[in-house]
């Protein structure tokens, strides 16, 4: 495992007025908090980083390599590499991803990555309708619970048919606040019916199936949780508002990021030579006091475009934990 702390944990100890600062992992600006009016006073912070990165077809399938057509071949291993190095680089804590293939490909990742030095032993794969294109977490941080759902089905056309990648739910305990981070992949905008153009009905019926499952079971109480991965639409579009109100509530709030350029794409559409922002960090209410400065980021690396069409978008989740008086 790398250097870097396991939950990028920093501690600052105060002690009339003496700070030592122990740092696990690069340091930060320290955080304090009186316990009812005591000299001695010691606070810790859990950081942690989560991305999400859409990989680009980590699977099987027809491709054109090299100028020649080749079916039924796995991602090419230059792609590879540069994906693990953009991980490397991320350095991220939990990775949410997306078009991940079955789970020999997520075990392939997670072995590739643990032996260059970047271990993640939480490995979890969502199954859904679709066979071929799946969503997982990598996570140096051990889940408290995680499951998936695949029995999301909305009215469409002539019938009922279910979310195409289900809906991933994974929750983590940090500094005694439990959160969930809900990773997803809404239909793209091709199309299979010319009833449905660019599929925007079936991706906003997604939106919705996926929204009201996370209402049903916890957007009433206050539950802290971030809504993650690809959305395949635009800010404004009618999947994403999905998620962040019903009527006047508000359910999230969407975490505005840049690169360092200033720039907000996050997916390059080679074809129409199109480039869009598609992927999203969506926080609920509760969740949102932990994001730390109320943003997040885009990741620019130079082997971003060589390992995949879009690009990771990132943030950094900060949980103090809870001041105690020292020992008299």
């Amino acid at each position: 495992m790398r250097a870097a702390a396991f939950f990028r944990i920093r501690v600052w100890f105060a002690v009339f007025g003496l700070c030592i600062a122990a740092a696990f992992s690069p340091a930060g600006d320290p955080g304090t908090a009186p316990v009812d009016g005591a000299a001695d006073v010691s606070a810790e912070t859990i950081r942690l980083r989560v991305a999400t990165w859409n990989v680009e077809n980590y699977l099987v399938m027809n491709r054109i390599i090299d100028g020649r057509w080749r079916p039924d071949y796995p991602k090419p291993e230059t792609e590879k590499a540069a994906l693990r190095r953009v991980i490397a680089a991320l350095d991220a804590d939990i990775l949410a991803l997306q078009e991940m293939g079955t789970e020999p490909f997520l075990r392939e990742l997670q072995r590739d990555l643990a032996r260059e030095g970047l271990d993640y032993p939480h490995a979890l794969l969502m199954e859904g309708d679709d066979p071929v294109r799946h969503v997982a977490v990598l996570s140096r941080v051990p889940p408290v619970h995680a499951e998936g759902h695949a029995d999301l089905d909305f009215p469409y056309l002539q019938g009922r048919i279910p979310m195409k990648r289900g809906l991933q739910e994974v929750h983590f305990e940090t500094a005694g606040v439990r959160w969930i981070l809900f990773n997803i992949h809404l239909k793209s905008r091709f199309t299979d019916y010319r009833e449905d153009p660019r599929s925007h009905w079936r991706r906003t019926s997604e939106a919705r199936v996926a929204r009201d499952s996370i209402r049903r079971r916890h957007g009433e109480s206050g539950t802290a949780y971030m809504v993650i991965g690809d959305f395949n639409d635009t800010t404004r579009s009618a999947p994403v508002r999905r998620f962040l109100t019903v009527g006047d509530r508000t359910l999230a709030f969407m975490l505005d990021a840049t690169d360092r350029n200033g720039q907000r794409w996050t997916h390059h559409w080679a074809r129409e030579d199109v480039y869009s922002r598609v992927d999203y960090i969506l926080v609920s209410p509760a969740l949102l006091p932990h994001v730390e400065g109320g943003r997040a980021w885009i990741f620019d690396h130079p082997d971003t475009a060589a390992a995949s069409d879009h690009r990771p978008v990132v943030t950094e989740l900060v949980f103090p934990l809870p001041a105690f008086r020292a020992e008299q």
